[in-house]
C-alpha cells in the first residue's frame, strides 16, 4: 500500500531471510510456530491505518455507550455462561477491516468483525520486532498505535493483565494450553509478566475460591487472564471444575460476558460509514434472492468456525426456526488486493488491537495476508506469501 516500501521491501526479499526470521521468530518464542507466518509485513500509510484505528474506536464506543444495545446483548449471553461482576468496559478489543475501493478508486476500510476478547497481544509485538530484524527494516517505522513505544506497551500490557495483584496470583487460563496454536503467545504472556499458564480443567475450586497447584502446593487465583473460547468449551463437550456463572472470589482480565456483548451480535446494531449491511438471519422474511452477495456467520464462534460465503437456500433451510437469531447474514465485500506479491496481489485483513485500562488505546496492528474467500491462517495453508503478519506506518 505504500508502493516505495514495497518495492523496495520485494527487491531485497530472498528466501534466506525468510528462513532466518522463522528460525529467529522460534527461538523469540521457545516453541515451534503453528500457523503461517507471510514472507513480508504490510506497509500503511499513516492516514489510512489512523482511519482503521479511529474507526474502531468509534464502533466500540459505540456499543458500550449505548444501554439499549447491552441491555439486548446480555439477554442473548447463555445463561450458563453469564459471569458475575461485569466489567464496566471490555479489556481487550479487536476490530477487524478488509479494504475496498470507492468510486474514486481510493481504498476505504470496512469492518469484518469486533470481538471483545483478547487476542495474541504478546506475540503481536514480537512479530514485529522479528520482522523488523530479520529485514533490517527503518528504525523509524512503527508497529504500534495511541503513542506508544514498545517500552510504554510492554508496561500497559502487563497492567491490563495483572491488575494489582502478584504474578503469581494471576493465572492465563485456557482450556489445555500446550495444545493450542497459540501457544507462542501464551508462552510470551507468561515469560513479560512472570504469570502461569494453567488449564482450566486443572483449576480447584473450594467455596468461592479457586487455586491451581505449584509445586506441590496449592496457590490462589485473585485475577484470570481469560484466554478460554465459550464456544469451544461446548464443541470438546469440557465441563470446568466450577460453574462459568457462579460467584467467584477472581477478579477477570477480560471479563468472559464482553466475549458476548461485543461480537458479531454486535453488527445489526451498528451504525457507521464502514459497516456492511448485516441482519440477523430471523429478520429476513422472504431470504434475499442474491445470497451469493451475503456471507452467513454464527454469532459466537471464532477463527472463522460455521462461516459460509454465498450460502445456498439448502444451507440456510437446514437452520432450525429457533435457532435462526443465532445467525447473521452480512453483505459480501470483495475486499482488494492491495499486496504485490511474488506471487501476486494479495489481500490484507486488518486488526486493531486495542487495551482498555485507565483508558481506550489502540496497540498494535496484526494483518492476515491470503489470495482465498477466507482469510484466516487455516484458510490459507498452502500457499506462499500469506498468511499471519504485521503491520507497520511511518508516523508524520
Amino acid at each position: 500500500m505504500v508502493p516505495s516500501l514495497r518495492d523496495d521491501f520485494n527487491a531485497r526479499f530472498n528466501p534466506e531471510k525468510y528462513d532466518s526470521f522463522l528460525r529467529s521468530l522460534k527461538e523469540a518464542c521457545g516453541v515451534r510456530i503453528r500457523f503461517r507466518n507471510c514472507e513480508t509485513p504490510c506497509f500503511y500509510p499513516q492516514n489510512l491505518i489512523e482511519k482503521m484505528a479511529a474507526y474502531g474506536r468509534e464502533l466500540i464506543l459505540q456499543l458500550v455507550n449505548n444501554p439499549d444495545y447491552l441491555a439486548a446483548a446480555r439477554r442473548a449471553i447463555p445463561p450458563q455462561f453469564n459471569v458475575p461482576k461485569e466489567s464496566s468496559h471490555p479489556e481487550f478489543i479487536q476490530v477487524d477491516f478488509g479494504l475496498v475501493r470507492n468510486a474514486s478508486g481510493a481504498l476505504e476500510p470496512k469492518l469484518v468483525e469486533i470481538q471483545g476478547f483478547p487476542s495474541l497481544y504478546a506475540y503481536q509485538a514480537v512479530l514485529a520486532e522479528e520482522y523488523r530484524k530479520a529485514y533490517a527494516l527503518d528504525a523509524e517505522l512503527r508497529y504500534l498505535l495511541g503513542g506508544l513505544d514498545p517500552d510504554s506497551y510492554r508496561e500497559l500490557l502487563k497492567r491490563a493483565i495483572l491488575g494489582d495483584h502478584r504474578p503469581e496470583n494471576v493465572v492465563l487460563m485456557e482450556i489445555d494450553p500446550f495444545e493450542q496454536k497459540t501457544l507462542p503467545d501464551f508462552l510470551l504472556t507468561a515469560r513479560l509478566c512472570a504469570t502461569p499458564i494453567v488449564n482450566v480443567r486443572e483449576v480447584k475450586k473450594e467455596g468461592r475460591q479457586l487455586f491451581y497447584e505449584r509445586d506441590g502446593r496449592r496457590v490462589p487465583i485473585h485475577r484470570i487472564y481469560n484466554r478460554v473460547i465459550p464456544d469451544e468449551l461446548v464443541r470438546k463437550q469440557q465441563k470446568p471444575p466450577f460453574a462459568w456463572n457462579s460467584e467467584l472470589d477472581v477478579e477477570w482480565a477480560g471479563h468472559p460476558n464482553w466475549f458476548f456483548l461485543i461480537s458479531k451480535f454486535s453488527i445489526p446494531y451498528l451504525r457507521h460509514p464502514s459497516v456492511p449491511a448485516t441482519r440477523f438471519l430471523d429478520d429476513f422474511h422472504p431470504l434475499p434472492g442474491n445470497l451469493r452477495d451475503y456471507v452467513l456467520k454464527p454469532l459466537f464462534s471464532f477463527a472463522g468456525c460455521g462461516v459460509i460465503i454465498g450460502p445456498t437456500e439448502r444451507e440456510l433451510a437446514a437452520i432450525p426456526l429457533l435457532h435462526r437469531q443465532e445467525y447473521i447474514l452480512q453483505e459480501r465485500l470483495e475486499f482488494a488486493p492491495v499486496i504485490e506479491t511474488p506471487c501476486g496481489p494479495t489481500k490484507a485483513e486488518t486488526r486493531i488491537m486495542y487495551l482498555w485500562s485507565e483508558e481506550l488505546r489502540a496497540g498494535p496492528i496484526l494483518v492476515r495476508m491470503g489470495r482465498g474467500a477466507m482469510m484466516g491462517v487455516d484458510y490459507n495453508r498452502d500457499m506462499d506469501w500469506v498468511g499471519s503478519s504485521a503491520g507497520f506506518y511511518f508516523p508524520a
